[in-house]
């Protein structure tokens, strides 16, 4: 049997001393998506940040290629992509300088070919040179999910991706998604409405149930 590449055990968060979840716990292997449910207010998103190495859990693991993740922080940094709440983008600066600068945040280089290439598959190839405080809300979530696209990670993490996008929008993330996946990628994702994957189905978790 195949190891998980992505696995936590026996979870637990608080917030203000209360729990909002105990006992989580999952495995994720290539070519797998974890759709993580729950209201709000129930910890979808301090799970995923505790994925991302951002928070620490009040008990519990997560590990990442059978390795206890505080032990891989610099490979997992390499191979995990981050889309949160916040788009994380410069106003001053335009979609292609916000992927050179996420690049560079990242240490990896970036091919100016490349860039252009995902910014007009998220729908972004007549705004290239504007700033990004001139686009809407929904063209600023589309330059944070085309990191993704160049970040070359195996892992994505997304919170709420599908937040400030229309129909056309939800359906290229989940086209984004699905292809990553298929690709032998993974994806941990949270959101408010389903997805409408043809080719895949995510496994589920409840958190704050």
């Amino acid at each position: 049997m195949t190891p998980p590449v992505l696995s936590a055990h026996d979870l637990a968060c608080e917030r203000s001393e209360r729990a909002l979840f105990r006992g989580l716990g999952f495995d994720l292997g290539a070519g797998e998506a974890l759709w993580v449910r729950g209201g709000n207010g129930h910890g979808k998103t301090s799970l995923l940040r505790i994925l991302c190495g951002l928070s620490q859990p009040a008990a519990g693991e997560v590990r990442w290629r059978g390795e206890l993740l505080d032990r891989m922080r610099e490979r997992y940094g390499r191979e995990m992509a981050y889309v949160g709440h916040a788009n994380g983008i410069k106003d001053d600066l335009t979609p292609l300088e916000n992927l050179r600068l996420a690049a560079e945040l990242g240490g990896r280089e970036l091919n100016e070919s490349n860039a252009v290439t995902a910014l007009e598959r998220v729908g972004l190839g007549r705004c290239l040179d504007l700033p990004a405080r001139v686009l809407s809300f929904g063209q600023r979530r589309r330059v944070a999910l085309a990191s993704l696209l160049t970040a070359g990670a195996v892992l994505w993490i997304l919170d709420e991706p599908l937040t400030g996008l229309d129909v056309d929008g939800v359906a290229m993330v989940e086209g984004l998604i699905q292809d990553h996946v298929a690709a032998g990628g993974m994806a941990v994702m949270t959101t408010h409405q389903p997805f409408a994957f043809t080719d895949i189905t995510p496994k589920s978790i409840s958190v704050g149930e």
